[in-house]
């Protein structure tokens, strides 16, 4: 069951949540999401789990079934994606580097047994930035089964963030977390961590959601994931964070304006540009163009 907060508590939980996440690289929510949702999304996704073939190649994982567009499979998906607590969080943490996040991925993942353990990464590694001083984003699991270390629970090494992510070898070793299903287990994009060897026989499954920086290509493509027919029936904060926002100055736009227009009834054939300017841009040329009107000849 999930835990009530009084909306008045809710910043004091996103700040000790968010200093946890950022100290440790990882944190685990106890009754983050419902249950009951959780069960019905992945009755909802069965038949995606029955048919999708497994993954090819060592990363993915041969015992490994995967795929995304949850928000477009299943009208519970949105509940965890939109979850307020995680996504306080993500935007606490991402938030000194961008003016609004996105969506960077939505996956579910079914790890078949005999799956083998998956090679120890960071996420962060699919951008080819600057490490050590940036989080690019944050990844949330929510597991639809129990999480154990014999059917591949996911590994995490604690203080293997931020700059530590630089050092060759992490200091310390690694934590099998374990979780049940209303549990999510936050880390960052910069946190050293891995997918378990599945040595049971039963399949362990899950979703990952994750958040990036607003101006990043994300992961998943979420234009093609929901395009303007499928995201005009999703509520206005979650169009927004699938891409359907601009991020100042003028990024993702479309025809020049934010592309949330493509989501409105009667899109005019022909639209014109407008600014989408961060205050101190507005605030330059804005003093630039009065100049040059104040130099402009009376008459003109």
């Amino acid at each position: 069951m999930i835990r009530p907060v009084p909306s008045a508590d809710r910043d004091k939980e996103i700040d000790a949540w968010t200093m946890r996440l950022l100290d440790q690289g990882y944190c685990v929510i106890p009754d983050a999401g419902s249950p009951g949702t959780i069960a019905a999304l992945d009755q909802d996704l069965a038949g995606d789990f029955a048919d999708t073939p497994f993954c090819q190649g060592g990363f993915y994982g041969a015992r490994t079934r995967r795929f995304g567009r949850l928000l477009a499979r299943s009208s519970h998906a949105a509940a965890l994606v939109m979850n307020p607590l995680v996504l306080g969080v993500a935007g606490r943490v991402l938030g000194p580097w961008c003016e609004s996040i996105q969506l960077n991925l939505t996956q579910a993942i079914a790890l078949h047994p005999g799956a083998l353990s998956q090679l120890p990464h960071r996420d962060q590694d699919m951008w080819r930035g600057t490490s050590g001083e940036v989080e690019y984003l944050v990844n949330v699991m929510w597991p639809f089964t129990p999480y154990r270390e014999e059917n591949g629970a996911t590994l995490v090494w604690p203080c293997s963030h931020g700059q530590h992510a630089l050092e060759p070898e992490p200091a310390g070793s690694s934590v099998t977390v374990e979780l049940d299903p209303g549990a999510a287990l936050m880390f960052l994009g910069s946190t050293l961590h891995s997918a378990g060897g599945n040595r049971s026989t039963s399949v362990r499954r899950g979703m990952i959601v994750s958040y990036c920086l607003g101006w990043l290509k994300p992961y998943e493509n979420q234009w093609l994931a929901y395009p303007p027919a499928i995201a005009r029936n999703f509520a206005p904060d979650l169009a927004a964070l699938v891409g359907y926002r601009q991020h100042r100055p003028n990024l993702g736009n479309y025809e020049g304006q934010c592309p949330s227009v493509l989501l409105a009834d009667n899109l005019p054939a022909h639209l014109g540009a407008v600014d989408a300017l961060r205050p101190d841009q507005q605030a330059l040329v804005d003093a630039y163009v009065t100049g040059q009107e104040e130099c402009r000849p009376a008459g003109e």
